[in-house]
Protein backbone atom coordinates (compact mmCIF):
# COMPACT_ATOMS: atom_id res chain seq x y z
CA UNK A 1 0.00 0.00 0.00
CA UNK A 2 1.39 3.39 -1.02
CA UNK A 3 2.09 5.77 1.90
CA UNK A 4 -0.29 8.71 2.30
CA UNK A 5 1.28 12.13 1.81
CA UNK A 6 -0.13 15.36 3.21
CA UNK A 7 1.11 18.92 2.93
CA UNK A 8 0.61 21.76 5.42
CA UNK A 9 0.60 25.29 4.01
CA UNK A 10 0.88 28.46 6.09
CA UNK A 11 -0.53 31.70 4.68
CA UNK A 12 -0.41 35.42 5.29
CA UNK A 13 -3.67 36.38 7.00
CA UNK A 14 -3.27 39.93 8.35
CA UNK A 15 -4.94 42.69 6.36
CA UNK A 16 -2.08 45.04 7.27
CA UNK A 17 0.18 42.82 5.15
CA UNK A 18 -2.39 42.34 2.40
CA UNK A 19 -3.03 38.80 3.58
CA UNK A 20 -5.81 36.83 1.92
CA UNK A 21 -5.10 33.48 3.55
CA UNK A 22 -7.26 31.54 5.98
CA UNK A 23 -4.54 30.14 8.29
CA UNK A 24 -3.06 26.66 7.82
CA UNK A 25 -4.46 24.44 5.06
CA UNK A 26 -3.97 20.67 5.04
CA UNK A 27 -3.74 19.14 1.55
CA UNK A 28 -3.75 15.54 0.41
CA UNK A 29 -0.96 15.05 -2.15
CA UNK A 30 -1.40 12.86 -5.23
CA UNK A 31 1.98 11.17 -5.60
CA UNK A 32 1.44 10.47 -9.31
CA UNK A 33 0.31 13.90 -10.49
CA UNK A 34 1.58 16.20 -7.74
CA UNK A 35 -1.94 17.63 -7.41
CA UNK A 36 -3.17 18.99 -4.06
CA UNK A 37 -6.60 18.36 -2.58
CA UNK A 38 -7.63 20.43 0.49
CA UNK A 39 -8.91 18.37 3.42
CA UNK A 40 -8.83 20.86 6.34
CA UNK A 41 -8.46 24.58 6.95
CA UNK A 42 -7.32 25.69 10.41
CA UNK A 43 -8.59 29.25 10.73
CA UNK A 44 -8.08 31.92 13.38
CA UNK A 45 -4.28 31.56 13.12
CA UNK A 46 -2.43 34.86 12.69
CA UNK A 47 0.16 34.77 9.90
CA UNK A 48 1.46 31.17 10.23
CA UNK A 49 4.50 32.21 8.24
CA UNK A 50 6.93 29.34 8.86
CA UNK A 51 6.11 25.72 9.69
CA UNK A 52 8.24 22.95 11.24
CA UNK A 53 7.27 19.28 11.58
CA UNK A 54 9.00 16.97 14.07
CA UNK A 55 10.48 13.59 13.12
CA UNK A 56 7.65 11.61 14.73
CA UNK A 57 5.32 13.60 12.48
CA UNK A 58 2.90 14.18 15.36
CA UNK A 59 3.67 17.85 16.18
CA UNK A 60 3.57 20.86 13.87
CA UNK A 61 5.07 24.17 15.00
CA UNK A 62 4.36 27.57 13.48
CA UNK A 63 5.70 31.04 14.15
CA UNK A 64 3.24 33.94 13.90
CA UNK A 65 4.66 36.64 11.63
CA UNK A 66 4.15 40.18 12.96
CA UNK A 67 3.20 38.63 16.30
CA UNK A 68 5.23 37.44 19.30
CA UNK A 69 4.44 33.73 19.66
CA UNK A 70 4.88 30.16 18.43
CA UNK A 71 2.00 27.67 18.29
CA UNK A 72 1.97 23.87 18.52
CA UNK A 73 -0.53 21.61 16.74
CA UNK A 74 -1.11 17.87 17.13
CA UNK A 75 -1.07 15.94 13.84
CA UNK A 76 -3.90 13.39 13.80
CA UNK A 77 -5.82 11.02 11.51
CA UNK A 78 -2.69 9.86 9.67
CA UNK A 79 -1.66 13.41 8.89
CA UNK A 80 -5.03 14.57 7.59
CA UNK A 81 -5.99 16.77 10.54
CA UNK A 82 -4.41 19.33 12.87
CA UNK A 83 -5.56 20.12 16.41
CA UNK A 84 -4.37 23.19 18.31
CA UNK A 85 -2.46 22.42 21.52
CA UNK A 86 -0.52 25.44 22.76
CA UNK A 87 0.78 28.95 22.12
CA UNK A 88 3.93 30.34 23.78
CA UNK A 89 5.58 33.78 23.70
CA UNK A 90 8.86 33.66 21.76
CA UNK A 91 10.68 36.49 23.54
CA UNK A 92 10.75 38.86 20.57
CA UNK A 93 8.68 40.39 17.81
CA UNK A 94 7.79 39.21 14.32
CA UNK A 95 9.19 35.65 14.48
CA UNK A 96 9.89 34.62 10.89
CA UNK A 97 11.70 31.26 11.14
CA UNK A 98 12.08 28.30 13.48
CA UNK A 99 14.39 25.29 13.49
CA UNK A 100 14.23 22.12 15.58
CA UNK A 101 17.46 20.96 17.17
CA UNK A 102 18.51 17.46 16.03
CA UNK A 103 17.60 15.97 19.41
CA UNK A 104 14.26 17.83 19.21
CA UNK A 105 14.66 19.21 22.71
CA UNK A 106 14.78 22.83 21.55
CA UNK A 107 13.27 25.16 18.97
CA UNK A 108 15.51 28.00 17.75
CA UNK A 109 13.38 30.99 16.70
CA UNK A 110 14.52 33.99 14.65
CA UNK A 111 12.75 37.13 15.81
CA UNK A 112 12.94 39.69 13.01
CA UNK A 113 12.26 42.69 15.24
CA UNK A 114 12.36 44.00 18.79
CA UNK A 115 12.93 47.21 20.79
CA UNK A 116 16.70 46.95 20.21
CA UNK A 117 16.60 45.03 16.93
CA UNK A 118 16.05 41.37 16.19
CA UNK A 119 17.09 38.40 18.32
CA UNK A 120 17.47 34.63 18.37
CA UNK A 121 15.56 32.70 21.04
CA UNK A 122 15.98 29.12 22.26
CA UNK A 123 12.73 27.52 23.45
CA UNK A 124 12.84 24.13 25.24
CA UNK A 125 10.59 21.20 24.31
CA UNK A 126 9.41 18.51 26.69
CA UNK A 127 9.24 14.81 25.65
CA UNK A 128 5.68 15.33 24.40
CA UNK A 129 6.67 18.22 22.15
CA UNK A 130 5.22 21.00 24.33
CA UNK A 131 7.02 24.36 24.26
CA UNK A 132 8.47 26.13 27.28
CA UNK A 133 9.28 29.82 27.64
CA UNK A 134 12.58 30.92 26.06
CA UNK A 135 15.64 29.95 28.09
CA UNK A 136 17.98 32.09 26.00
CA UNK A 137 17.66 35.23 23.92
CA UNK A 138 20.59 36.60 21.93
CA UNK A 139 21.03 39.97 20.28
CA UNK A 140 23.34 40.18 17.28
CA UNK A 141 26.24 42.67 17.32
CA UNK A 142 27.07 44.87 14.35
CA UNK A 143 25.96 47.93 12.40
CA UNK A 144 22.96 48.30 10.07
CA UNK A 145 23.54 47.94 6.34
CA UNK A 146 23.02 50.73 3.80
CA UNK A 147 19.43 49.95 2.74
CA UNK A 148 17.35 52.78 4.16
CA UNK A 149 14.20 50.79 4.90
CA UNK A 150 15.24 47.12 5.17
CA UNK A 151 18.42 47.56 7.22
CA UNK A 152 17.58 49.89 10.08
CA UNK A 153 18.75 47.36 12.70
CA UNK A 154 19.62 43.72 13.20
CA UNK A 155 17.03 41.58 11.38
CA UNK A 156 17.73 37.85 11.67
CA UNK A 157 15.67 36.06 9.03
CA UNK A 158 16.59 32.42 9.70
CA UNK A 159 18.68 30.16 11.92
CA UNK A 160 19.74 26.89 10.30
CA UNK A 161 21.40 23.84 11.89
CA UNK A 162 24.36 22.30 10.09
CA UNK A 163 24.08 18.56 9.21
CA UNK A 164 25.90 17.52 12.40
CA UNK A 165 23.61 19.57 14.64
CA UNK A 166 26.62 21.11 16.41
CA UNK A 167 26.38 24.54 14.78
CA UNK A 168 23.70 27.09 13.91
CA UNK A 169 24.01 29.68 11.16
CA UNK A 170 21.91 32.82 11.68
CA UNK A 171 21.29 34.99 8.64
CA UNK A 172 21.09 38.66 9.63
CA UNK A 173 19.44 40.53 6.76
CA UNK A 174 19.72 43.88 8.58
CA UNK A 175 23.47 43.80 9.24
CA UNK A 176 24.79 41.88 6.23
CA UNK A 177 26.23 39.15 8.45
CA UNK A 178 26.05 35.38 8.75
CA UNK A 179 26.56 34.50 12.42
CA UNK A 180 27.78 31.08 13.51
CA UNK A 181 26.97 29.60 16.92
CA UNK A 182 27.98 26.40 18.62
CA UNK A 183 24.93 24.57 19.95
CA UNK A 184 25.74 22.74 23.16
CA UNK A 185 23.43 21.54 25.94
CA UNK A 186 20.54 23.54 24.56
CA UNK A 187 22.43 26.84 24.43
CA UNK A 188 23.97 28.96 21.68
CA UNK A 189 27.57 30.13 22.05
CA UNK A 190 29.49 32.20 19.46
CA UNK A 191 31.80 30.08 17.32
CA UNK A 192 35.26 31.24 16.30
CA UNK A 193 35.08 33.31 14.18
CA UNK A 194 31.57 34.37 15.31
CA UNK A 195 30.44 35.75 11.95
CA UNK A 196 31.22 36.35 8.29
CA UNK A 197 30.35 39.63 6.58
CA UNK A 198 28.55 39.58 3.24
CA UNK A 199 28.63 42.35 0.64
CA UNK A 200 27.10 45.59 1.87
CA UNK A 201 23.41 45.71 1.07
CA UNK A 202 23.22 42.00 0.24
CA UNK A 203 20.70 41.14 2.97
CA UNK A 204 21.37 37.43 3.76
CA UNK A 205 18.04 35.68 4.21
CA UNK A 206 18.31 31.88 4.24
CA UNK A 207 20.93 29.11 3.94
CA UNK A 208 20.87 25.54 2.63
CA UNK A 209 23.57 22.91 3.21
CA UNK A 210 24.69 20.45 0.56
CA UNK A 211 23.48 16.95 1.56
CA UNK A 212 26.90 15.25 1.28
CA UNK A 213 29.64 17.85 0.65
CA UNK A 214 31.00 20.64 2.92
CA UNK A 215 29.25 23.49 1.12
CA UNK A 216 26.54 25.91 2.18
CA UNK A 217 24.53 28.23 -0.07
CA UNK A 218 23.21 31.57 1.22
CA UNK A 219 20.52 33.48 -0.64
CA UNK A 220 20.81 37.26 -0.36
CA UNK A 221 17.42 38.96 -0.40
CA UNK A 222 18.24 42.57 -1.24
CA UNK A 223 20.77 42.20 -4.06
CA UNK A 224 19.33 38.94 -5.51
CA UNK A 225 22.49 36.84 -5.26
CA UNK A 226 23.43 33.38 -4.03
CA UNK A 227 26.75 32.90 -2.24
CA UNK A 228 28.71 29.66 -2.00
CA UNK A 229 30.88 28.96 1.05
CA UNK A 230 32.92 26.03 2.31
CA UNK A 231 31.81 24.95 5.78
CA UNK A 232 34.27 23.65 8.38
CA UNK A 233 32.40 20.99 10.35
CA UNK A 234 34.99 21.11 13.15
CA UNK A 235 34.92 24.85 13.86
CA UNK A 236 31.75 26.10 12.13
CA UNK A 237 33.80 28.57 10.07
CA UNK A 238 32.60 29.69 6.64
CA UNK A 239 35.02 30.39 3.80
CA UNK A 240 33.31 32.38 1.03
CA UNK A 241 33.98 31.04 -2.47
CA UNK A 242 31.59 32.54 -5.01
CA UNK A 243 28.71 34.98 -5.52
CA UNK A 244 26.31 34.81 -8.48
CA UNK A 245 23.21 36.75 -9.48
CA UNK A 246 19.96 34.80 -9.22
CA UNK A 247 18.37 36.86 -12.01
CA UNK A 248 18.40 36.38 -15.75
CA UNK A 249 20.82 38.61 -17.67
CA UNK A 250 17.92 40.13 -19.64
CA UNK A 251 15.82 41.00 -16.56
CA UNK A 252 16.03 44.74 -15.86
CA UNK A 253 13.26 45.28 -13.30
CA UNK A 254 13.17 45.19 -9.51
CA UNK A 255 13.34 41.83 -7.79
CA UNK A 256 14.15 40.27 -4.43
CA UNK A 257 15.45 36.75 -3.81
CA UNK A 258 13.57 34.62 -1.28
CA UNK A 259 14.19 30.90 -0.77
CA UNK A 260 17.16 28.64 -1.50
CA UNK A 261 17.12 24.83 -1.64
CA UNK A 262 19.52 22.10 -2.71
CA UNK A 263 18.04 19.18 -4.65
CA UNK A 264 18.04 15.91 -2.67
CA UNK A 265 20.77 14.46 -4.92
CA UNK A 266 22.95 17.55 -4.42
CA UNK A 267 23.21 18.19 -8.16
CA UNK A 268 21.38 21.53 -8.28
CA UNK A 269 20.66 24.64 -6.24
CA UNK A 270 17.41 26.53 -6.78
CA UNK A 271 16.47 30.08 -5.69
CA UNK A 272 13.13 31.86 -6.00
CA UNK A 273 12.94 35.46 -7.24
CA UNK A 274 10.10 37.82 -6.31
CA UNK A 275 9.81 40.34 -9.12
CA UNK A 276 11.27 38.33 -11.95
CA UNK A 277 8.86 35.66 -10.61
CA UNK A 278 11.10 32.73 -11.36
CA UNK A 279 12.88 29.77 -9.86
CA UNK A 280 16.55 30.07 -10.76
CA UNK A 281 18.58 26.89 -11.24
CA UNK A 282 22.30 26.24 -10.80
CA UNK A 283 24.38 23.13 -11.44
CA UNK A 284 26.68 22.20 -8.55
CA UNK A 285 30.30 21.13 -9.01
CA UNK A 286 30.76 18.26 -6.53
CA UNK A 287 34.50 18.93 -6.35
CA UNK A 288 34.48 22.69 -5.68
CA UNK A 289 30.89 23.49 -4.73
CA UNK A 290 30.85 26.23 -7.36
CA UNK A 291 27.59 26.98 -9.13
CA UNK A 292 26.87 27.31 -12.85
CA UNK A 293 23.70 29.08 -13.92
CA UNK A 294 21.09 27.06 -15.82
CA UNK A 295 17.89 28.22 -17.47
CA UNK A 296 15.37 29.58 -14.91
CA UNK A 297 11.75 28.46 -14.70
CA UNK A 298 8.89 30.99 -14.54
CA UNK A 299 7.01 30.46 -11.28
CA UNK A 300 3.65 30.65 -13.14
CA UNK A 301 2.44 33.24 -10.64
CA UNK A 302 3.43 36.38 -8.77
CA UNK A 303 5.90 36.68 -5.89
CA UNK A 304 7.15 33.14 -5.22
CA UNK A 305 8.05 33.80 -1.59
CA UNK A 306 8.65 30.11 -0.93
CA UNK A 307 9.23 26.85 -2.77
CA UNK A 308 10.16 23.34 -1.70
CA UNK A 309 10.84 19.81 -2.89
CA UNK A 310 8.39 17.08 -1.93
CA UNK A 311 9.73 14.11 0.12
CA UNK A 312 10.47 12.07 -3.02
CA UNK A 313 12.37 14.84 -4.80
CA UNK A 314 10.14 14.33 -7.86
CA UNK A 315 8.14 17.52 -7.38
CA UNK A 316 8.82 21.18 -6.64
CA UNK A 317 6.03 23.40 -5.31
CA UNK A 318 6.18 27.17 -5.84
CA UNK A 319 4.07 29.27 -3.47
CA UNK A 320 3.09 32.42 -5.32
CA UNK A 321 2.03 34.77 -2.53
CA UNK A 322 0.67 37.65 -4.63
CA UNK A 323 -1.34 35.53 -7.08
CA UNK A 324 -2.76 33.12 -4.45
CA UNK A 325 -1.55 29.92 -6.10
CA UNK A 326 0.59 26.88 -5.42
CA UNK A 327 2.13 25.54 -8.62
CA UNK A 328 3.47 21.99 -8.84
CA UNK A 329 6.45 21.34 -11.13
CA UNK A 330 7.73 17.91 -12.12
CA UNK A 331 11.50 17.57 -11.76
CA UNK A 332 13.15 16.41 -14.99
CA UNK A 333 16.68 15.46 -13.84
CA UNK A 334 17.86 14.44 -17.31
CA UNK A 335 17.33 17.93 -18.69
CA UNK A 336 17.88 19.71 -15.34
CA UNK A 337 14.56 21.55 -15.61
CA UNK A 338 11.19 21.94 -13.93
CA UNK A 339 8.02 21.13 -15.90
CA UNK A 340 4.75 22.75 -14.84
CA UNK A 341 2.13 20.17 -13.85
CA UNK A 342 -0.78 21.66 -11.85
CA UNK A 343 -2.02 24.77 -10.04
CA UNK A 344 -3.95 24.92 -6.76
CA UNK A 345 -5.65 28.07 -5.43
CA UNK A 346 -4.56 29.15 -1.94
CA UNK A 347 -4.72 32.64 -0.42
CA UNK A 348 -1.30 34.24 0.23
CA UNK A 349 0.69 30.98 0.66
CA UNK A 350 4.14 31.45 2.22
CA UNK A 351 5.35 28.13 3.69
CA UNK A 352 4.85 24.40 3.04
CA UNK A 353 5.95 21.17 4.77
CA UNK A 354 5.12 17.53 4.07
CA UNK A 355 3.97 14.55 6.09
CA UNK A 356 4.27 10.91 4.94
CA UNK A 357 2.43 8.12 6.79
Amino acid sequence: MRPAVHAYVGARTARERGGRGDGITVFRVDADSGALEPVQVVGDVLNPSFLVLNRRRDRLYTVHGDGDAVSVFAVEEQGARLRFLQRENCGGQNPVHAALSPDERCLVVSNHAGPDGGSVAVMPLDPHGALGAPVQGIGLPGSPGPHRTEQKSSRPHASVFDPTGRFVLTLDKGQDRVFCFRFEQGRLQPAEPPWVDTRQGAGPRLAAFHPTEPFVYVVNDLDSTVATSRFDADTGALRPLQVLSTLSDAFTGNSRAATVAVSPDGARVHVSNRGEDSIAAFAVSPETGFLRALAPTPSAGKTPRFFTFDPTGRWVYALNEASDTIVAFRVDPRKARLVRASTTPCGSPICMVFQTT
